[in-house]
Formats: structure tokens, sequence, C-alpha cells
């Protein structure tokens, strides 16, 4: 088997049993423009969250391929700490253990949001990577 990795091969083993799912999160200005693609691709709504008139989220999924699009205006009221400069993209990581992971961020990380608490039942603390993109750990009420 090839694996490509400065680590070690048992840590890397460990680290996959803590993370559940990665589904990048592209922000864009309206996503109803964006839908008549995917869905002539055959991926399915599996959630969609209104933004004052308009959607303000979606995810959309096809077999295991999951995506999810978000307004900046929703990701600005959803959180104003990440809005300003949340970029084009980000990460949902859904984790096991999001106290454990924590403990794993490396110094010099920037921690936009050390925990919060969503209406979607999850536990999240975002990070900005040292280039900029957001990424958000979440756990999920079990």
């Amino acid at each position: 088997m090839f694996h490509f990795s400065y680590r070690k091969r048992r840590e890397t083993l460990k680290l996959d049993c803590m993370i559940k799912k990665l589904t990048p999160v592209l922000v864009v200005e309206a996503i109803e423009s964006i839908l008549p693609l995917w869905d002539a691709l055959g991926f399915q709504r599996t959630a969609e969250v209104p933004h004052g008139d308009r959607l303000g989220f979606v995810i959309l999924q096809s077999g295991a391929a999951e995506l999810m699009y978000q307004t900046f205006d929703s990701v600005r009221a959803d959180e104003p700490r990440v809005g300003q400069t949340f970029g084009r993209a980000g990460l949902f990581i859904e984790v096991d253990d999001l106290e454990m992971i924590a403990k794993r961020v490396p110094k010099g990380i920037e921690v936009v949001v050390e925990r919060r608490k969503t209406f979607y039942g999850a536990t999240e603390m975002i990070l900005r990577d040292a280039a900029g993109n957001t990424v958000v750990l979440a756990e999920m009420e079990k």
C-alpha cells in the first residue's frame, strides 16, 4: 500500500478514527443560480436553510459525495467573527471528539470561535489556517 506522509503510519491511522467526514463549503453571492447544474448532475438537496427571501445554505448530495453552499450574507449573519474574512471556501469537518481534536490544534493557528452550539445540534470550533481558509470542526449531538 502506498502511503505518503511525513507522519508515522501509526499516527495517521489514529487520526483517521477521529475524523468522521469532511465536506467542502463554497461561499457564494447567491445559491439559486448554481442549483440547475447540480440538479442536472443528479445531486439531491438534503438540507436547505432560508436567509431572508432567498436560500442562505444548502447541502447537495449524490451517493457518498457531499457539497455545501452558503451565501456571504448568511455566513456574516450566522457568525460575525468569521463572516468578514471567510473567503470563497471553507471546510466542515465532522469529528467524534471535539475536545481531543482541540488539544491537537497547533500553537499559532487562529481560533476564530473557541466553541459554539448550533441549531442543528453541533458543538463547533472555528479555525483559520495559515492561508486564511476557514475550518469548522463539528461534533454532532449523540
